[in-house]
């Protein structure tokens, strides 16, 4: 198995005002977002949830995807791309609140 490679982002000792960052507005509004998403995938079936944690929550690669949920590397990719669909279907309007956040 590769390793990825760094992105070369070293670590910063200072953070600037973390706490001021993010208002209660926005983090009420991601709380929201997130339920939103959880619901969506709840709806799915367990193996095309399964693949898009893994794929983009993890961030897996196909392979280790495939090799995790004993399936074809293609079928991860199939399943990957129908399984987004699905969930762009299921989120409707609030696709777009995604996207822009």
């Amino acid at each position: 198995m590769r390793r990825k490679k760094s992105s070369g982002e070293q670590p910063s000792e200072r953070v600037d005002n973390a706490e001021s960052a993010v208002s209660p507005t926005t983090a009420d509004a991601d709380v929201d977002l997130r339920m939103v998403l959880i619901d969506a995938l709840r709806s799915l079936p367990r193996v095309d949830r399964a693949v898009l944690v893994l794929r983009f929550w993890e961030d897996r690669s196909v392979e280790d995807t495939a090799g995790i949920l004993k399936l074809n590397a293609n079928t991860v990719r199939s399943r990957s791309f129908r399984a987004l669909s699905r969930l762009r279907e299921l989120l409707g309007a609030n696709y777009a609140d995604f996207m822009h956040h």
